[in-house]
């Protein structure tokens, strides 16, 4: 059986200063080097922006700093090296037209290499590509053509319309010259900081960013580190480097889509293994954090491929319990479709442990309720899922706000505690995805029962102040309520209220001063909870 062979990656401590390079190791650098710096990349990319991210770098307490690739006409570094492999073509090879297989990012980049180069594009891109890349490279004019459901499938593809129509291939991140065209995203870095630099984290689907990264950096400053950063559904870099030979991925995780390759490159494999230094894998959750990181510090929306370079930073900081260090992250993407931003918003507060998620079992009589709310405390309440089901016990689904991750544990053996049963769902999957949106339904027990819309001004505290004014006469049957960052906060309650007592309750409401409306006779409060 073959030993397994050694890459720089075995070697790193995350604290210290990277190991030298062997003599292979600084042979690529060096014939990298030279293809860097003859790239031609300036007819159409351009020298992007090196900027502090300031409120991240305050709470990591390390100085960061965003390569801005997300400024590119194209919204990504994919531009630099398809111009570069496309404008070392010959008239002949330009005149028959190019192809390339992509997710959407190098799409946009060859097909406007191509319009500025005068020659047909042809892209195959997954099916599983948003609309707004689909949409990006039709008006650049590039000819789509959607197949499969990755990178991988979609590079098949691309290889049989090729043979057919004699076009040249235009390879996303396994060339020689594409390699060279995203180096000089290296190049500007340490031409726009030459002080100190403890490491640049740089993402990794193929690995062509990578690779021409790690080049120029291990060229002209070897000291410097360089991580990789890879999904942890996505890791083929990662598992190859590791067992040291390619591996094949059977799926890859398609939130970051820009970074779901099934297998690296052959060439940026042989680079890769040879110059990163490490290599951090991010989940969901922490992707989503660092584009939210990312946002507050330039008000601009990074697609998940493009932040994981920032959440890999958080990571690797935390891990190491690194401080006053400088680190360089490639925000390489900004090509968001606006339909996600509902589920970063929601997933980001657990990817920055500033959200816990809770399942709470309560008696079901009368003043539970508000026994459990009076343990919360000053806390914020993010989520309040409850409907009556069971006649002894009921079943909350409950978010709350943390600083740090192990409070969430703390919580629930606070809960547990004073006689309420608790489940911490912080790192569940099924509950962050769908159980949250789940709660509720029909209830045999929900007899006499009114819906009501409340409105208060969302500000600490005031949930539990409008709780606290809850009639204890009338039991809560419905609850439901979710912090989304509004002037308003907006919360539905079912009250059993027999008919008897529709007299007071009228007074009830009227001594609220909460604006309300009642719902209980709304169509789909009876489709669906009635």
């Amino acid at each position: 059986m073959p030993t397994r062979s050694t890459s720089r990656a075995d070697t790193a401590d995350g604290v210290g200063p990277p190991p030298p390079l062997t003599p292979k190791a600084r042979r690529i650098a060096a014939a990298y080097l030279q293809r860097i710096l003859t790239a031609r990349v300036y007819d159409v990319a351009r020298e992007t922006a090196l900027e502090p991210a300031r409120a991240l770098s305050r709470r990591l307490g390390n100085h960061v700093l965003l390569k801005r690739e997300d400024q590119q006409p194209v919204f990504s570094f994919k531009l630099r090296g398809a111009y570069n492999k496309m404008a070392r073509l010959d008239a002949q090879a330009l005149a028959r037209g190019v192809i390339c297989a992509s997710a959407g990012n190098h799409a946009q980049g060859v097909a406007l290499a191509a319009r500025r180069l005068s020659c047909r594009a042809v892209v195959v891109m997954p099916v599983t590509t948003p609309k707004l890349k689909v949409d990006a490279v039709h008006a650049l004019g590039g000819e789509v053509v959607l197949q499969g459901d990755s990178y991988s499938d979609a590079y098949a593809h691309a290889l049989q319309l090729q043979a057919k129509q004699r076009l040249t291939f235009v390879h996303p991140f396994d060339d020689p010259d594409v390699i060279a065209g995203q180096g000089t995203v290296g190049m500007e870095i340490l031409r726009q900081h030459q002080g100190a630099l403890d490491a640049v984290f740089v993402a990794i689907g193929g690995g062509g960013l990578a690779a021409g990264v790690a080049a120029y950096v291990k060229a002209l400053r070897p000291e410097v580190k360089v991580i990789g950063v890879q999904t942890v559904d996505s890791d083929a870099m990662i598992r190859s480097v590791r067992g040291g030979r390619r591996v094949v991925l059977g799926d890859v995780g398609l939130f970051s889509d820009g970074t779901a390759v099934k297998q690296v490159g052959g060439e940026t494999y042989r680079i890769v293994r040879e110059l990163v230094d490490d290599f951090v894998a991010v989940d969901t959750d922490a992707a989503c954090a660092a584009i939210k990181d990312v946002f507050q510090d330039t008000r601009s929306v990074l697609e998940p491929a493009g932040a994981i370079a920032v959440a890999a930073i958080k990571q690797y900081a935390e891990a190491h319990k690194l401080k006053g260090r400088t680190f360089v992250a490639v925000t390489s993407g900004a090509n968001m479709n606006f339909d996600r931003l509902r589920f970063v918003a929601e997933r980001a507060e657990v990817g920055e442990h500033r959200e816990a998620l809770f399942a709470i079992t309560v008696p079901e009589e009368r003043g539970s309720f508000r026994r459990f709310c009076e343990l919360i405390g000053p806390r914020s309440v993010t989520e309040f899922n409850y409907r009556i089901s069971d006649e002894r016990v009921a079943h909350l689904f409950v978010g709350l706000t943390i600083s740090r991750r192990d409070e969430a544990g703390r919580i629930a053996r606070h809960f547990d505690r004073h006689g309420f049963a608790t489940v911490n769902l912080t790192d569940d999957e099924l509950a962050k995805e769908h159980v949250r949106h789940m709660v509720g339904g029909r209830s045999e027990l929900a007899r006499d029962e009114r819906l009501f819309r409340f409105e208060f001004p969302e500000r600490p505290g005031a949930l539990m102040r409008f709780l606290a004014a809850m009639h204890p006469g009338w039991n809560i049957s419905l609850f439901h309520y979710r912090n989304q960052g509004a002037d308003s906060g907006r919360v539905l309650v079912g009250l059993q209220v027999p008919a008897a007592d529709d007299r007071a309750f009228a007074g009830f409401l009227r001594t609220l001063a909460y604006p309300f409306v009642e719902e209980t006779d709304n169509p789909v409060y009876r489709l669906f909870l009635r």
